[in-house]
């Protein structure tokens, strides 16, 4: 696995060609309950970019790992300190210049890592990605691998198919796998199931965590995490990554 921040220039140099896939790992800055800290989605973004990189070198296929954005829409979180958002637009324009820098060099092949899933934030990766379609000889062809569709949702565990996921089991685990030093364990052994029925309230159109009734920015169960479940759940988003880059680039897996 090679991150790209640490390269110098002459060692990205010869990494940078149309063979090459760059992951973006794409996060946000938000409270995420009394127990985990405001980067968990950074944390998740990195986690399953890195796996997915060592599944690629496996694989035979170059990779690298970009440093990761650690900003997105973050409506949800409103009334919690910690959070910092960015304004629809501003996200759109960073995501287009990323891929433009990449493809000015010569990458063609660019993955969203994704681990905010925040709808207004979903929503503009899809259409960033959808601006990229294809790679050509001028252009990069960008992938946003969909952990919520029903195929991969149903590997990532009954808490995660239910929505009520934010800051519960599903991400504590993940978190306690990749980070250990930053989960609160104290915090989040009181911490009692909390069931807020996020989909449904999205879909009525409430629009924060608080008027959902997550009043500590948590839902879901984050006292049943495990480190070795969020090592399996890592495991699970890296494979969905490189089943879409399978997908789409079978050329650099033959």
């Amino acid at each position: 696995m090679v991150d790209l921040g640490k390269q110098t220039w002459p060692e990205a140099r010869e990494q940078f060609d149309d063979q090459l896939v760059a992951i973006l790992p794409v996060g946000a800055t938000e409270p995420h309950g009394p127990h985990l800290p405001l980067d968990t989605d950074v944390t998740i973004a990195l986690a399953q970019s890195r796996r997915a990189a060592d599944l690629l070198t496996e694989a035979g296929v170059r990779s690298v790992v970009l440093p990761p954005l650690a900003y997105g829409v973050t409506h949800y979180t409103e009334g919690f300190e910690g959070r910092i958002t960015l304004r629809p637009g501003t996200l759109w324009a960073i995501l287009e210049d990323v891929v433009e820098s990449l493809q000015e060099q010569g990458v063609r092949r660019i993955i969203f890592s994704n681990a905010h899933l925040e709808p207004a934030h979903v929503k503009i990766l899809k259409g960033v990605a959808g601006d990229y379609p294809e790679v050509t000889a001028r252009t990069a062809q960008v992938l946003y691998p969909d952990n919520t569709r029903r195929k991969w949702a149903e590997t990532l565990g009954d808490e995660f198919k239910s929505g009520d996921c934010h800051a519960g089991r599903y991400e504590s685990s993940i978190v306690l796998a990749a980070d250990p030093g930053a989960v609160r364990e104290e915090e989040r052994e009181r911490l009692a199931p909390l069931k807020i029925d996020l989909i449904d309230q999205m879909n009525r159109g409430v629009t924060t965590f608080q008027a959902m009734g997550a009043e500590q920015a948590y839902c879901g169960d984050p006292a049943s995490a495990s480190a070795k479940e969020g090592s399996d759940l890592t495991d699970r988003l890296a494979t969905m990554i490189v089943s879409y880059a399978k997908e789409a680039w079978p050329d650099l897996f033959s």
